[in-house]
């Protein structure tokens, strides 16, 4: 192992992966470790196109924390210039395997520099840096921007590669058998990176052993804090086969109007002012916050059935979509939505600041399709779900929030599936009564995710812990 003189701070590579739900939590975290521990020195590796986030970083943090921009490895699947998730449909696949080869590149940056890392801390989704830092002869940290409890599920799939007796029943049960409480799902509620599996294919056979790789990690950073999945964590603690495993969330903003709040997301339709304004003249817990997070694309139907869902139930909302809604006057005339529901809802067009959105006391309820960041940020908000899961770790959340802790009521659920308009828009009227058992609940959680990340607290307590073994390593 690459050790340190004494009088030479740790140097730390962060590698992100270029998804917004992945980017942003990463980020809180290097914010966290550059605030907890002034003589360190932070690395990002990132690419052009994505170096724009990283800029309130770098601004709050200009001596400790510097980017290395490495161009973005070309791939037979990936256009030219996409460089991020957000901006390709189902792409997550062909960027994994593409940002693999920035392996060599890496190293050559590695031994042209005078104080090279001594740790990487990379995403969930980039497990080849498990082999770079064993060729580096350094130690890498998987960060998880899922919960434990989604890792738990993938850490099970990878390694069992459960199958299906008839490979066509989209509806066979997967049980996760050694996971507590033993979950169970359909196959096409499976991981769809899992699903696109072919055991003996190069591509696939390289994503397994991305998988197997964050087990072989050095130690786990999980975006959750202890009383929120306190199971999950000690499961993976035993299946990890030590205790290098950190809950250091939720990694959030402390202060929901800062620069690092507000520039976490991208460009919106509407300004921040402007939603405050509006949220500003509501009464307490009366709005339903709509958002279905930044890869999520919804069809034309799905799109109709929430706008008229939400025409029905009545109540004041914000609406956050990539692109503009029509519906239909009592004429059968076309038009924006926007124009229908003026004075009741706030359609935003693009990124929405959804910390302070969900932080403001008009809000009652969240819409949701479950994604960690949108889970997390909402318990903090202490505002209850209404859940639609749609792909992903999006039903392992569900289960978390529906039936275990009872702080969300589940909608729908599915990515092609469409809710019935009139129902839809009745639960949307009855979750902001103010009666139901989630929002007390959802209250209570609150409070124990701001203890947890309060001095003393447990994920203060686990940052505290890591720091120290990353420092005292050497």
């Amino acid at each position: 192992m690459t050790l340190q003189t004494s009088n030479t701070p740790p140097h730390i590579l962060i590698i992100p992966f270029p998804a917004q739900g992945h980017m942003i939590p990463l980020l809180d975290l290097t914010h966290k470790i550059a605030t907890t521990n002034k003589n360190i020195t932070i690395t990002i590796l990132t690419t052009p196109k994505n170096q724009t986030f990283l800029t309130p970083l770098l601004n709050s943090h200009p001596s400790i924390i510097h980017s290395l921009i490495l161009p973005f490895p070309s791939h037979p699947l990936i256009p030219p210039g996409i460089e991020n998730a957000k901006d390709l449909p189902n792409s997550v696949r062909n960027i994994m395997l593409s940002l693999s080869n920035l392996h060599h590149p890496i190293v050559e940056w590695f031994h042209s520099n005078p104080s090279p890392p001594n740790y990487i801390i990379s995403d969930m989704f980039c497990g080849w840096t498990q082999n770079l830092a064993s060729e580096l002869n350094i130690r890498r940290l998987v960060f998880s921007p899922s919960g434990a409890f989604a890792f738990s599920t993938m850490c099970f799939l990878w390694k069992n590669l459960p199958t299906r007796e008839n490979p066509v029943d989209e509806n066979e049960v997967v049980l996760y058998h050694d996971i507590p409480n033993s979950p169970k799902y359909p196959w096409w509620q499976v991981s769809p990176l899992f699903r696109s599996y072919v055991s003996g294919d190069t591509d696939s056979e390289k994503i397994r052993d991305f998988y197997l790789s964050n087990i072989q990690s050095w130690g786990l950073i999980v975006n959750t804090f202890d009383e929120f999945e306190k199971p999950y964590l000690d499961y993976l603690k035993t299946e990890l086969g030590h205790d290098r495993v950190w809950a250091v969330g939720p990694l959030l903003p402390v202060d929901d109007s800062s620069t690092m709040a507000l520039q976490r997301g991208g460009s919106s339709s509407v300004s921040v002012n402007d939603v405050v304004s509006w949220l500003d003249q509501r009464q307490d817990k009366t709005v339903v916050y709509v958002c279905f997070g930044s890869l999520t694309i919804l069809t034309k139907d799905q799109t109709d059935a929430i706008a008229s869902g939400l025409l029905k139930s009545g109540v004041h909302f914000i609406w956050s979509i990539k692109e503009g809604v029509k519906t239909k006057n009592e004429n059968d005339e076309e038009l924006d939505f926007e124009d229908a529901v003026v004075g009741r809802g706030l359609v935003i067009r693009g990124w929405a600041p959804q910390v302070l959105i969900l932080r403001h006391k008009a809000v009652g309820a969240f819409l949701t399709h479950c994604g960690w960041n949108s889970v997390l940020e909402s318990v903090v908000a202490g505002v209850p779900c209404l859940a639609w899961p749609m792909t992903a770790d999006q039903f392992v959340d569900a289960t978390l929030l529906v039936d275990e802790l009872k702080v969300a009521k589940k909608v729908c659920e599915g990515g092609q599936s469409v809710p019935d308009s009139d129902e839809l828009g009745r639960v949307l009227a009855e979750c902001i009564d103010g009666s139901g058992e989630e929002m007390s609940r959802a209250l209570k959680l609150k409070q124990a995710a701001v203890d947890a990340v309060r001095e003393g607290g447990s994920s203060n307590k686990d940052l505290r812990c890591l720091m120290d073994q990353l420092v005292i390593r050497f």
